[in-house]
């Protein structure tokens, strides 16, 4: 089998890969602003479940959360596991992992905002809402644009966990594939997937950074 040949057969895995990447950030980033309101608000008892919650998310591996997600219905709830389930709990246990590193992500970001520029917005007679929404945001998006990008390369690389519940995407097709023709050139193929796919990514990101660089 060529080399064109064996790309050929992983694009089905390629475009799944793809679309667990940008389901996950669908649902994981807006996810995540919520619970950053949450971790900072004034409420205790809500602040220490979200603490916790981003504590396991982020002290626990990714693939043992996905292992728990896909299986949990089964052995806690004698719920019967279909085949259909496997993309659900690949997104779940996606989305709720990166929504923990994001919400900490942003809050960092909210706050290294100077207190000065809530008490100028006061001033002016901006709500809350308003100080928020037109001029503490788009500095916190700016600010916090490098270590989204580094979480978002992470994701890329992290789609290939999905072969633990025998979700078929390129990296479960490049095993299969690897094993069948007795050769390495599947894997080299899926490299070059990966890198290219993180390429643009990066690049993206970089074209972003540069379009917010008026917020400095």
């Amino acid at each position: 089998m060529t080399f064109m040949e064996i790309i050929l057969q992983l694009i089905p895995g390629m475009g799944r890969s793809i679309m667990i990447f940008l389901l996950t950030l669908l649902f994981s980033m807006p996810l995540g602003l919520i619970i950053t309101f949450g971790r900072m608000s004034k409420c205790a008892p809500l602040r220490i479940i979200l603490k916790g919650y981003i504590s396991i998310m982020r002290g626990t591996p990714l693939v043992l959360q996905l292992m728990v997600v896909y299986f949990g219905p089964y052995f806690i709830f004698g719920i019967r596991i279909t085949d259909s389930y496997r993309l659900y709990a690949v997104l779940i246990a996606f989305a709720i992992n990166y929504a923990a590193y994001f919400a900490e992500i942003y809050r960092g970001g909210i706050a290294s905002m100077e207190e000065g520029q809530y008490e100028a917005a006061k001033l002016l007679g901006y709500s809350k809402t308003q100080t928020f929404g037109k001029i503490i945001l788009p500095q916190v998006i700016k600010r916090i644009i490098p270590s989204v990008t580094n979480e978002v390369i992470t994701l890329v690389k992290d789609t290939s966990l999905s072969f633990a519940i025998a979700y078929v995407e390129i990296f479960t097709m490049t095993k299969a594939l690897a094993a069948a023709q007795s050769s390495m050139l599947p894997f080299v193929a899926a490299g070059i997937f990966y890198y290219i796919f993180n390429l643009v990514v990066a690049i993206i990101m970089e074209k972003l950074e540069k379009k917010l660089t008026y917020y400095r």
